[in-house]
C-alpha cells in the first residue's frame, strides 16, 4: 500500500525537485517507509530515492511513497524499473496471487531480483500488456511509463478499492492517489462540481463514476485503464477491461453445491489476503461478514498462529454488538481489542477526519472505522482485513428483499410472491406492507414514481436547498427510471456494487486506514466471487422465506458459530449520531452560524440551523442532511474549496457533464445514507428525501 503521483508535460516540467517534495509531503501517511521518483528526460528513465531529487526539466515524472508490506527490503523500493530500462512503475495496492504469476512468468523466461508483488506486476505488463489486468487478483492503482512508446499507462482494480484521481490543466496530465496531492500540481482550480454537490447534499451520494466533487478533477473509474501519450497528454479516454457478469451461468448447480463452491472460494480468498510480511489484524463488528473472515482465517491458518481483531463498541447498548464480538473472538481463538469513542472524541478528531477523507462524507458512522484503524496502529498492525462487499455481492441489506419480491412480480410468480412476503415479516424492517411498497419502486413506470415522490411529501428540491442556484449551473435532477429485466435483485446488486454503496465505503475505508499508514484488505471483493454470485438463481441469495445472505450463511456453516449465522438483525459499525450531535450542539450551531456557512449559496444555513434547533429540542426526528451541511462547511474551510462560483458545464469535459452523472438517478438508484447501512428506509423505498 502506497501513495502514487505523477505528471506529463511535453514542454518540460518546471521545478521537478520542488514538485516532488510537495507530492511526497502530501502522500506521507500513505507511505511512511520510503520515497522515490522516476523522471523521463531525453528518452532515458532515471530514478532517485530518499532525499535525492530530480533535476532539469523532464517531460514525465513519477513519484512514490512506500508502505512496506511485501518484501520489506530496499530492493523493492519504487519507482521500479524493468530489467531492460524501458518501463518504470509506481504501484499502490497488493497483487495477492503474485506468487502464482511469478512462477508462470519464470517459466516464460523472466528473472526476478526481488520477492515483491511490484516486480511481478511490472513483468506481467511486459509479458501480457493490458491483458494482464484480467489475470490479477488484488487491489491496485498503478502508473507505468513506457520510454520507448512514450506513453503512460494507468489502471485501477475492478472495484475501485484503491483510488486514482487525474486532471488536465494547461495541456498537462497529472494524477495522484488523493485530492490533497492533486492540488499540489500547479493550475488545479479548487472549484466545486455543482451536480456532485447537489447529489451529496440532497442524497448523500459520493464517489461513483468518473467525476469528483472538484469540477476539474476526475477519477479513473473502477475496472478501467487509461493510456496517455507523452506528446499529446490532453487526449485521454478511459477504457473498461472488466465488468460483473449479468447472465445466469450457474443455473444447473444445486444450492448445496453452490454453498460448497462459495466456501472454497472464501477460504482461498482469505488465504491469499493473509499474505503479508507485516503484521495483520481483523476489523470485527460481530456481524456475519467480518465474522466469516475471522473464522475462515482460523480455518486456513496454522493452529498456532495468533489472530488479532479490533472492534468498535458503542456506549449505547441498543446498537452494541459486544456479546457477539466476544463470542467470535473465543471461537476463533483471537485476541480482541475494543474502542468506545465519544462525542468529544469526534469533535477532537473532526478536522483530521475531514482532511484525511479528502471529500465530505454523509454520516458520522465512518468515525467508528477511523477509531478502529487508530487502535490497530497503536498495536503495531500494518494490514487490516475487513468485510466490505459481502452485502452488495451476496444480498445482505434488508432492502434487497424488496428487489427480490419485484423479481417475483416481474416473473408473475404470484404464489411465491405471497409466501416470500409472509416470510419477510419474521424479520426487522420486513413488515408485509413495507416490503410490498418498497418493491414497487423497482417496477413502477417513471411517471408513477414521480407521483410517489409527491405523495410521500418529499420534494426533489426541499426549501433548505437553493434550487435556482443549482439550475443556473446545469445541475438538473433527471427523473429516476426503473430496473429492467426479470432478475431485479441481481440488477440491484450490480448497481449498489458499482454506483452506490461500495464506492463510498471503499473511499472511507482506504482513507481511514491510510490516515494511520495501514493497508485495508477486502477479501469479498474479488472477480471470481462476484462472477459466481451474480450467475446464481436469485433464491440462492435470498431464500424463499426472506433470509438475506442465504448462500453465505450456508457456506460458512460449521466454520462460523450457528448463533451468528442465524442472526436476523443487522447493525454494523452504527454510531449514536443524534446523541453525538446533540452533545456537540454548541459546536454544530457555531459552524452553521459561521461566515463560511452563511456565504454558501447552494443551501440556506438559516433553514438548516432552524431544523437543527428543532431536532436538538426533540421536536423533530434527526435528518442526515444537517450533518452533510456541517461536514461540507468544515471541508470547504479546511480545503480552500470555492463553493459559490463553479463554471457552467463545458463540452470540453464530456465525462463531467450533468447528464452523465445524473444517469445514476435516471437508472433508478437508491443512494446510501450512512456508512453502516444502506438507507432505503422511507415510504416506497425512495432515496433519502430528508
Amino acid at each position: 500500500m502506497c501513495g502514487i503521483a505523477g505528471t506529463v508535460n511535453p514542454a518540460g516540467i518546471p521545478r521537478p525537485d520542488e514538485l516532488t517534495k510537495n507530492l511526497w509531503s502530501a502522500l506521507r501517511r500513505r507511505g511512511p517507509d520510503g520515497r522515490g521518483y522516476c523522471a523521463l528526460g531525453d528518452g532515458v528513465l532515471s530514478t532517485g530515492f530518499g532525499e535525492q531529487l530530480p533535476e532539469g526539466s523532464p517531460t514525465a515524472l513519477l513519484t512514490h511513497t512506500r508502505l512496506s508490506i511485501i518484501d520489506l527490503s530496499d530492493a523493492a523500493l519504487q519507482p521500479m524499473l524493468s530489467e531492460d530500462g524501458r518501463f518504470a512503475i509506481v504501484f499502490n495496492g497488493e497483487i495477492y496471487n503474485y506468487r502464482e504469476l511469478r512462477d508462470e512468468l519464470s517459466r516464460a523466461g523472466y528473472s526476478f531480483k526481488t520477492a515483491s508483488d511490484t516486480e511481478v506486476l511490472l513483468n506481467s505488463y511486459r509479458h501480457w500488456g493490458k491483458e494482464a489486468l484480467n489475470r490479477l487478483v488484488g487491489m491496485f492503482a498503478f502508473a507505468l511509463l513506457d520510454a520507448k512508446k512514450e506513453t503512460l499507462f494507468l489502471a485501477r482494480d475492478p472495484f475501485g478499492i484503491k483510488p486514482l484521481y487525474y486532471t488536465l490543466t494547461g495541456g498537462n496530465f497529472s494524477f495522484a492517489s488523493t485530492l490533497r496531492a492533486i492540488f499540489t500540481f500547479p493550475g488545479v482550480a479548487r472549484r466545486i462540481n455543482p451536480l456532485r454537490l447537489f447529489l451529496y447534499l440532497r442524497f448523500g451520494i459520493t464517489d461513483y463514476g468518473a467525476a469528483s466533487l472538484i469540477q476539474d478533477v476526475s477519477q479513473l473509474p473502477p475496472a478501467h485503464y487509461l493510456e496517455v501519450s507523452l506528446k499529446d497528454p490532453g487526449d485521454v479516454a478511459p477504457c473498461r477491461y472488466w465488468e460483473a457478469a449479468g447472465e445466469k451461468e450457474n443455473v444447473n448447480i444445486s444450492f448445496n453445491e453452490a454453498a460448497l463452491k462459495l466456501r472454497e472460494m472464501m477460504l482461498k480468498s482469505v488465504e491469499l489476503h493473509l499474505r503479508s510480511d507485516a503484521p495483520v489484524g481483523f476489523a470485527l463488528s460481530g456481524g456475519i461478514d467480518s465474522s466469516a473472515l475471522l473464522c475462515a482465517a482460523r480455518e486456513v491458518c496454522d493452529s498456532e498462529r495468533s489472530l488479532t481483531a479490533f472492534s468498535y463498541v458503542p456506549a449505547n447498548s441498543a446498537i452494541s454488538e459486544e456479546r457477539w464480538i466476544d463470542m467470535l473472538a473465543k471461537h476463533a481463538r483471537a485476541a480482541v481489542h475494543k474502542v468506545t469513542p465519544t462525542a468529544e472524541d469526534l469533535l477532537g478528531d473532526l478536522d483530521e477526519l475531514i482532511e484525511e477523507q479528502g471529500e465530505p462524507f454523509a454520516s458520522t458512522t465512518m468515525y467508528a472505522q477511523f477509531r478502529v484503524q487508530k487502535l490497530a496502529a497503536q498495536h503495531g498492525v500494518k494490514v487490516m482485513i475487513e468485510g466490505q462487499g459481502a452485502d452488495e455481492i451476496l444480498a445482505g441489506y434488508p432492502q434487497y428483499r424488496a428487489a427480490r419480491l419485484a423479481s417475483l412480480f416481474r416473473q408473475r410468480r404470484w404464489r411465491d410472491a405471497v409466501r416470500f412476503t409472509l416470510g419477510c415479516s419474521r424479520y426487522p424492517e420486513g413488515a408485509f406492507q413495507e416490503v410490498i411498497l418498497k418493491s414497487l419502486q423497482y417496477i413502477l413506470p417513471q411517471g408513477l414514481q414521480e407521483i410517489a415522490h409527491i405523495a410521500a411529501g418529499k420534494p426533489i428540491i426541499p426549501r433548505w436547498l437553493n434550487g435556482e442556484w443549482f439550475r443556473a449551473r446545469g445541475a438538473v435532477y433527471l427523473p429516476r427510471g426503473r430496473l429492467e429485466g426479470k432478475d431485479v435483485l441481481i440488477a440491484d446488486l450490480k448497481r449498489t456494487l458499482n454506483e452506490l454503496c461500495i464506492p463510498h465505503l471503499l473511499r472511507h475505508g482506504d482513507r481511514n486506514s491510510m490516515a494511520f499508514s495501514i493497508e485495508s484488505r477486502v477479501p469479498y471483493l474479488i472477480p471470481e466471487i462476484v462472477k459466481f454470485a451474480y450467475g446464481l438463481p436469485e433464491h440462492f441469495l435470498i431464500s424463499p422465506r426472506g433470509e438475506t445472505k442465504h448462500l453465505l450463511r450456508a457456506a460458512m456453516r460449521g466454520i462460523v458459530p450457528d448463533a451468528v449465522l442465524d442472526r436476523k438483525d443487522k447493525v454494523g459499525f452504527d454510531t449514536p449520531e443524534t446523541e453525538w450531535l446533540r452533545t456537540l450542539g454548541p459546536h454544530i450551531e457555531s459552524i452553521l452560524k459561521s461566515r463560511t456557512a452563511k456565504g454558501i449559496e447552494a443551501f440556506s444555513s438559516e433553514r438548516v440551523l432552524h431544523h437543527w434547533e428543532m431536532i436538538n429540542r426533540g421536536k423533530r426526528s434527526a435528518d442526515n442532511y444537517v450533518w452533510r451541511c456541517v461536514n461540507l462547511v468544515k471541508w470547504a474551510e479546511l480545503s480552500g474549496i470555492d463553493l459559490n462560483e463553479p463554471a457552467r458545464w463545458s463540452q470540453d469535459a464530456p465525462q463531467q457533464k450533468p447528464q452523465a452523472s445524473a444517469a445514476l438517478l435516471e437508472s433508478g438508484a437508491h443512494p446510501p445514507d450512512s456508512n453502516a447501512r444502506w438507507a432505503g428506509n422511507l415510504s416506497l423505498g425512495l432515496p433519502n428525501m430528508a
